[in-house]
């Protein structure tokens, strides 16, 4: 193929410009032969020549003078701005190795400069051996408990149905000491199995009673059926009208009975506006040291109240022995195991909402149904201790998803964690009651407290110590049963009064009145799906320390 012409501007007719309308009277010019010049050069403009027009000059009627382009260098730089050229710096590398002779300090090493090294490299490996044995006996500290150490007692997967030989149900709407707004029921809408799953689902009251919303206000009485209270109806007692915490039975209820409430305007009283369900594995599975597991999914809701914890069995199984009535005594005598609590608030909620969850350990010298004790300037029914810690996750909530709530205990050491012992909520050693671990020298419990009623001040004793037989670990030195509820609202302080918008306040003789009156504001928040508003619970397994 050839190779591509050159294109060089020639001289031509059309490159003068003027024509006989430039200058009319001027004789046309004859053309002469074209001339056949060589190509310009590289570097030399093809119009250098003076005899030449260029292209781009005016006409030639117009008096101009010939303009000639500037010379064009092979550097173009040149014509910006010249350089000016600097003298090298000279280098500084070695031209060759360096000789003996040319290292002095070589021939002879003074014996600081050695003692120096071997002092640091045995300091070095001094501190890798020193932090070795740390992270070996911090490894051989932590408190575990093997398989071969546990010996199964329950576990349930829920694939069917509510084993028997497993739970109890609790039925009643006495406020289980807490000043709950909810009744607990045997009703296959509150508590049944789905999915393979427990499922506790709160539901409205007016949605099962006739009358519906105006018969939960006022005018009406409704009488529980199969309730378990003792002292409030017949059926199986696992539960007692007396409190089993800090505060008095729900005042809403007639009577103080827990089997019956009747609405009504004038008195302030109203039938608990919501159903759930509580289960117990009183009387049938229990252990005294060991490992509780349960994996469970929490509720999404406000004022849902879901728990995972543990009572004392006491000395009898039959139901004249009150719920939490253990060795020592009633409650909180004989204490309180909360494996699991939480609150069915969004995380925003300010007061810790399912973005967090807490265990807890609960006891006290006092039971509590006696007379008020004042300490102070304070007045509590029972001088009651808790331990508590929480975990927490800064991405969603516990509501999520499922979790694994567990348990640890021995005679020496408790432990509460969320999903692994990384996530421990509680880690109790316990060594002997002379110690600080002993749980009345831990309570810090006052020697002497005045008697509201009578004004005598009565003296604030041990109720664990050896005379009553009681170890260390007392009054966690007995056999526990298991409890899952999922309670809404209360007046025990668990949910904090003036905060997140809070509809009743605690110490109100209207507080369950108050609640419901606002019942488009938290059933909003309620999922109508029962897989995100029920408090789902996937297995629970319960060991026993075998040896």
């Amino acid at each position: 193929m050839a190779s591509p012409r050159p294109f060089f501007l020639t001289p031509s007719s059309s490159d003068d410009h003027s024509s006989q309308e430039d200058s009319p009277d001027s004789p046309r010019p004859r053309i002469s032969k074209r001339r056949q010049d060589p190509p310009p050069s590289a570097f030399t403009f093809p119009f250098a020549d003076p005899a030449r027009r260029s292209p781009f000059l005016s006409p030639a009627s117009r008096p101009s003078t010939i303009w000639s382009p500037p010379p064009v260098s092979a550097n173009p730089s040149v014509i910006a701005l010249p350089l000016t050229q600097k003298k090298p710096i000279q280098s500084t590398r070695l031209k060759s190795k360096l000789t003996k002779d040319e290292k002095p300090w070589l021939t002879k090493k003074r014996r600081c400069e050695s003692g120096s090294w071997w002092l640091t490299f045995v300091a070095a490996l001094l501190g890798v051996l020193v932090a070795a044995a740390l992270c070996f006996r911090g490894w051989q500290s932590v408190d575990l408990l093997s398989d071969s150490q546990l010996c199964l007692v329950m576990q349930d997967d829920f694939d069917s149905s509510i084993d028997p030989n497993n739970w109890s149900y609790d039925i009643e709407l006495g406020g289980f000491g807490n000043g709950e707004f909810e009744m607990t029921t045997d009703n296959p809408s509150n508590v049944y199995i789905s999915n393979g799953q427990l499922y506790i689902m709160p539901t409205l009251t007016s949605d099962s009673i006739d009358g519906g919303w105006d018969s939960v206000m006022s005018g009406a009485t409704y009488p529980l059926q199969d309730c378990t209270a003792q002292g409030g109806g017949s059926g199986n007692s696992t539960t007692t009208g007396s409190s089993n915490s800090t505060t008095s039975s729900n005042s809403t209820s007639t009577s103080s009975n827990p089997c019956t409430a009747v609405s009504n305007n004038q008195s302030g009283t109203i039938i608990n506006p919501v159903m759930s369900g509580r289960l117990n594995t009183r009387g049938k599975q229990t252990i005294k040291y060991g490992r509780v597991e349960v994996r469970a999914k929490l509720p999404q809701g406000d004022w849902l109240w879901p728990a995972i914890w543990m009572l004392p069995q006491g000395n009898s199984t039959s139901s004249s022995a009150g719920q939490g009535e253990g060795f020592y005594g009633a409650w909180p005598l004989s204490g309180e195991i909360d494996i699991m609590e939480a609150r069915g608030n969004l995380p925003s909620y300010p007061a810790q909402g399912s973005n967090y969850v807490r265990s807890s350990l609960n006891y006290g010298p006092f039971a509590g149904g006696s007379t008020p004790i004042s300490t102070g300037t304070s007045t509590t029914a029972n001088l009651l201790k808790s331990i508590y810690g929480w975990v927490s996750t800064k991405r969603g909530n516990f509501a999520d998803g499922f979790h694994v709530y567990a348990f640890e205990w021995t005679s020496e050491w408790m432990r509460f964690y969320t999903d692994d012992r990384l996530q421990a909520m509680i880690n109790l050693k316990i060594s002997s009651k002379s110690s600080d671990s002993y749980f009345f020298n831990t309570g810090g419990f006052p020697g002497v407290a005045m008697n509201a009623s009578s004004g005598k001040e009565v003296v604030v004793a041990d109720p664990w110590s050896t005379a009553y037989g009681g170890s260390a670990a007392a009054p966690f030195d007995q056999e526990f049963y298991l409890v899952i509820d999922l309670a809404v609202g209360g007046t025990s302080g668990w949910f904090p009064d003036s905060v997140g918008g809070k509809p009743w306040y605690d110490g109100s003789a209207t507080a369950m009145r108050d609640f419901a009156s606002k019942y488009e504001q938290w059933t909003a928040t309620w999922p109508p799906n029962p897989d995100q508003r029920a408090f789902r619970i996937d297995y629970v397994k319960m060991w026993k320390l075998c040896r």
